[in-house]
């Protein structure tokens, strides 16, 4: 069993967290440039550079302080614009909008499992790099799937809420909007209450499940962090 110091657990984790979330936002930005909003472009939002992205609550304290609690890690970064009207199909775009945060979190998931799978044949190989790799190929896999999960979630301002108001009749989606300024304290409690672990839980071991049988990799990596 590996024990990491704190300063050794931020080294790990801070490339994949900068990477999940500014991905995550530079993924909605793009798919609405592609569907007609240029806002985020103008703003110049459209980067990799984690600097234009991050919110000091939720880049930079949340995830500390659930790195120091020794909980799931996870956060978020300012939310990219998007200008609802500016959409070809505003109502069908913005769940497409929507979507790209959690399929681009999605995708790095899988990334970030190829580099654990390259780490772990490195370090069958005696070759120092792979241990660093593979911790952190196994900190994109958690952060990834957890923020793909969690945004998943019908719960306003998620992106799950975005993709079904965008199927709810227009009169049932301005009231589920109505919700949002709400949302954070909801999550907050059911943060609190343990709920939030009993909905997600299932879902990310899922996940995880499936890249374990996919890449082949032993399940007991996941509880190395």
């Amino acid at each position: 069993m590996f024990e990491f110091s704190l300063v050794q657990k931020i080294i790990i984790w801070a490339i994949p967290v900068l990477f999940a979330i500014t991905v995550h936002e530079v993924a909605h930005g793009w798919v609405a440039l592609k569907l007609g909003d240029r806002t985020a472009q103008m703003l110049g939002r459209l980067t990799l550079n984690p600097f234009k992205h991050i919110d000091p609550i939720g880049t930079v304290l949340v995830p500390g302080l659930l790195l120091l609690l020794g909980g799931f890690v996870f956060g978020w970064a300012k939310p990219v614009p998007v200008s609802y009207q500016n959409l070809h199909q505003p109502k069908r775009d913005m769940a497409w909008v929507a979507a790209a945060g959690p399929a681009a979190n999605f995708i790095m998931a899988i990334i970030w499992a190829i580099v654990a799978k390259l780490g772990l044949m490195l370090i069958h190989a005696d070759i120092t790099l792979g241990q660093p790799m593979m911790f952190m190929g196994v900190a994109g896999v958690l952060i990834n799937t957890m923020l793909m999960m969690l945004n998943l979630l019908p719960i306003p301002p998620l992106d799950g809420s975005r993709v079904l108001s965008s199927w709810l009749p227009g009169p049932m989606a301005y009231k589920f909007s109505r919700i949002e300024p709400y949302g954070f304290f909801i999550l907050l409690g059911l943060l609190y209450f343990g709920i939030l672990n009993l909905i997600l839980w299932p879902l990310v071991s899922a996940m995880l499940g499936l890249l374990v049988s996919v890449f082949h990799l032993p399940a007991q990596i996941f509880s190395i962090l």
